[in-house]
């Protein structure tokens, strides 16, 4: 075997992507700093127990650990710089009221998102502290989708989440934290109509029925809004998950060609706490842009804050662009 033969999934980037990718970063940045989003630049190791802290601790199977021979200590490569930028404002810059910052960097992940995947992402985001409010929310959704605008990407398509959902339910019918949680949780992901009325068979008949909704709560916003709230119980949680839902299809629909709904989408429950986002776009096979708010993040790091933010595959932007002038 050549020494210079390199890992499965780890590849060079050679002219003329490699410049493609700085001129996209470089615009990138530009569009975030005249949105008020200051730059940051977290290391690509930290101590282990640090990395994997709150919310981060979801990312421990995709984190490289290597033992650090000046302490003996293990540290951890990032998997993603979300929980580092958390850090950063919870506990380095500790500001009063909203704080807005972005990054760009490398992160290494143990295994790819798919067989055509690299491990070492080449991540970009914004995160936005410090505001509960759906305004923020707002805010950074209209971020995502004017910088992918700015990119050149068009023909944009939005779906929204809200974990809130699914929270309330769980919680009102006994199971959160529960192993049937977890099983449920995984049915729902998977549209799987037949496990979940399996799973909830013998929950009370409004959590039972609820539940069961779910799956099939999927499609044009008004219209899934509309059928929520005829199926679903009138709970102040659930209530409030469905006005943020509104509020911000109402707010991104001028910007994007489509904008769907789906209830069970509940990709990062155990990391994010309210509403979910995702933006494709055609021939994309997969999500250009994801992000959501998970409130409390920087608890771990003794300040805990509202929090909702994005993140972008630079590459996998990059090869959209190229392809799509």
């Amino acid at each position: 075997m050549r020494n210079w033969i390199l890992p499965e999934h780890i590849e060079d980037i050679l002219p003329p992507e490699a410049e493609r990718l700085e001129a996209l970063r470089r615009l990138l940045l530009d569009h975030f700093a005249a949105n008020h989003y200051r730059l940051v630049q977290p290391p690509l190791v930290e101590h282990l127990e640090s990395i994997l802290t709150g919310s981060g601790h979801d990312l421990e199977l995709q984190t490289f650990k290597v033992v650090d021979p000046l302490s003996g200590r293990l540290l951890g490569v990032r998997a993603d710089i979300t929980p580092q930028a958390a850090r950063i404002d919870a506990h380095l810059l500790n500001e009063a009221g909203v704080t807005r910052l972005c990054y760009a960097g490398s992160v290494l992940r143990t295994v790819p998102e798919g067989l055509d995947r690299t491990r070492e992402v080449l991540q970009i985001g914004a995160e936005l502290y410090g505001d509960a409010s759906i305004a923020a929310d707002e805010e950074v959704v209209s971020l995502l989708l004017s910088s992918l605008a700015a990119a050149g990407v068009r023909d944009l398509h939005l779906d929204l989440g809200h974990v809130g959902v699914y929270r309330a339910l769980a919680q009102a019918a006994g199971i959160a934290g529960h192993d049937d949680d977890s099983e449920l949780f995984a049915a729902l992901r998977g549209k799987d109509v037949p496990e979940v009325a399996s799973l909830t068979a013998k929950l009370p008949t409004v959590w039972r029925d609820a539940l069961n909704a779910l799956p099939a709560l999927y499609g044009p916003a008004g219209e899934v809004l509309r059928e929520a709230r005829n199926r679903l119980p009138d709970t102040p949680a659930i209530a409030n998950a469905l006005a943020a839902l509104e509020a911000l299809a109402r707010s991104a629909e001028p910007n994007v060609e489509a904008l769907h709904i789906d209830l069970a989408d509940l990709r990062g429950y155990h990391y994010q706490n309210g509403a979910i986002f995702s933006v494709f776009t055609a021939g994309a096979p997969t999500a250009i842009g994801n992000g959501g708010r998970y409130d409390g993040i920087g608890r771990a790091f003794g300040r805990a804050r509202p929090a909702t933010g994005f993140t972008l595959d630079l590459r996998q932007l990059a090869s959209h662009v190229a392809r799509h002038p």
